[in-house]
């Protein structure tokens, strides 16, 4: 499933195609997704401009000048594409279909249709059910060590499991996860409370850095996700640990291999040599 940096990779492909423009046409394909559309999903969209294409955590969240918040997520498979010109012919899961008065075509296509669309109202969205549970986001200015130490307080869940709890922070996901936590060092069976002060500092720079080294890079490309171009994304080719099990620890080198270990129903990857 996408995470944090693969959203953030759309959004920044979608923002310059959409905002400060009106959507001209609508299609709706399929009004089912993993839970059908509002009724009046296409009518409440079509002639409204967009003010601003953002991001909540895993949710793209598109404003709109009447007030209204396109929420929208990519499940397992989902992904927008964007057209200049003359379009392609459609794609069979080619669901929801926008065009803005410039011939702009935006396309969501979704083969297994995990994704997911609604509608709120703008002072209502942060209450979303969706959305009202999340927890700080992670390259905001607000988040740093002490606000990551006073999630993690008093919590005997492995950190691991705590910071793929979207309450804790939001948009971390599994690889990322994995990847932040040998950056800092930090073993993914420690208890989250003890995640504090050092700890908490190297552990939070450590999310930020590769959160944003890897929405430079695109994302990453493992299975679905595609960049609003089509282009893949490359910063699986820089996997500290995620994936790499068996292989020798990058930073401790011959003699002490990457392990795998299940935690949660989720695979683990991790050095059990430098992170403690």
């Amino acid at each position: 499933m996408p995470e944090l940096p693969e959203v953030e990779t759309v959004r920044r492909g979608l923002a310059p195609a959409l905002e400060d423009r009106r959507l001209a046409r609508v299609i709706i394909r399929r009004r089912d997704l993993r839970w059908p559309l509002p009724d009046d999903f296409g009518q409440r969209l079509t002639g409204r401009r967009v003010r601003d294409v953002g991001r909540r955590a895993k949710f793209l969240t598109i404003t709109l000048d009447d007030g209204t918040v396109w929420i929208a997520h990519l499940g397992m498979s989902g992904r927008f594409r964007i057209f200049h010109g003359d379009a392609p012919p459609e794609e069979p899961h080619d669901h929801v279909i926008v065009e803005t008065e410039e011939g702009v075509v935006v396309r969501f296509n979704d083969p297994r249709r995990f994704g997911f669309m609604d509608l709120a109202d703008a002072v209502e969205a942060d209450g979303h059910p969706m959305l009202r549970d999340l927890g700080p986001e992670p390259l905001g200015d607000g988040f740093d060590a002490g606000v990551l130490a006073d999630r993690l307080a008093g919590r005997a869940a492995p950190i691991k499991a705590a910071l793929l709890d979207q309450r804790t922070v939001a948009g971390l996901g599994n690889i990322y996860v994995c990847e932040a936590l040998f950056q800092a060092g930090i073993s993914p069976r420690r208890k989250a409370r003890t995640v504090q002060g050092g700890r908490a500092g190297r552990l939070a720079a450590a999310i930020k850095d590769v959160l944003g080294r890897a929405i430079e890079a695109g994302g990453s490309s493992l299975q679905d996700h595609r960049q609003t171009n089509g282009e893949l994304g490359y910063f699986q080719h820089d996997f500290q640990t995620y994936g790499r099990a068996g292989e020798p620890c990058r930073r401790c080198g011959d003699g002490h291999p990457v392990r795998q270990i299940v935690q949660s129903g989720r695979s683990t990857f991790f050095c059990p040599n430098c992170q403690r």
